[in-house]
C-alpha cells in the first residue's frame, strides 16, 4: 500500500545511508543494486544520507533500508541524528513502515544493531528482513549479503 500521494504510481523504497569508509561505500552500493534489480518493477528506489534525510523522506517512503557503521559498539551519530530529526514528526504516520538494516564494524555490531531496532521498534516500524551484521572487510558473502536485503525490501514493495 502506498503511504503517500494517490498521483504516485510507484512505491518508493528510501535508503537512509552512512557511508565514511570504503567498506561502507561498498555495502551500500551492494544494496542499492539489489533494490535496483530490473526484475524489480514499479518500485522508486531514492537514496539519502543520514545527515541530509529528513521526516518529508520517511513521510513519502512505503519502506526503508537503514545503513550503519558500527562506532564503539553503536550507530553512528549521523544516524542517530536521522532518527532524532524524524522520530517525532514520523511517529503517528508511519507506523508499520517495513525496513532492512544493514551494520558494518570492525569490531562487534551487536549494540548497533539492538540500538537501531530499540528506536525503529519504538516508531512501530516492521523489520522484514534480519539485519545484515558485517565484521572486518566486507567479502563475497557480505556483499551478497547486502545485494539481498536491498531486493528483498523493494521486492515486498511490489504491487
Amino acid at each position: 500500500m502506498l503511504r503517500t500521494s494517490e498521483n504516485r504510481t510507484m512505491a518508493r523504497l528510501l535508503i537512509v545511508h552512512h557511508t565514511p569508509s570504503p567498506a561502507t561505500s561498498e555495502l551500500f552500493d551492494a544494496v542499492l543494486r539489489g533494490a535496483s534489480d530490473p526484475e524489480i518493477t514499479g518500485v522508486e528506489v531514492a537514496r539519502r544520507a543520514a545527515l541530509a534525510a529528513t521526516a518529508s523522506d520517511v513521510l513519502a517512503a512505503d519502506g526503508l533500508v537503514l545503513g550503519t557503521p558500527a562506532n564503539l559498539g553503536y550507530m553512528s551519530g549521523a544516524l542517530k541524528h536521522f532518527f532524532d530529526q524524524v522520530y517525532y514528526p514520523c511517529l503517528d504516520d508511519t507506523r508499520n513502515l517495513p525496513y532492512g538494516l544493514y551494520v558494518h564494524g570492525n569490531l562487534g555490531v551487536e549494540g548497533a544493531v539492538r540500538a537501531v531496532e530499540s528506536i525503529a521498534g519504538g516508531l512501530g516500524w516492521q523489520r522484514v528482513v534480519e539485519p545484515v551484521q558485517i565484521t572486518g572487510p566486507p567479502d563475497k558473502a557480505a556483499l551478497e549479503a547486502c545485494w539481498e536485503l536491498g531486493a528483498t525490501v523493494a521486492a515486498g514493495l511490489m504491487e
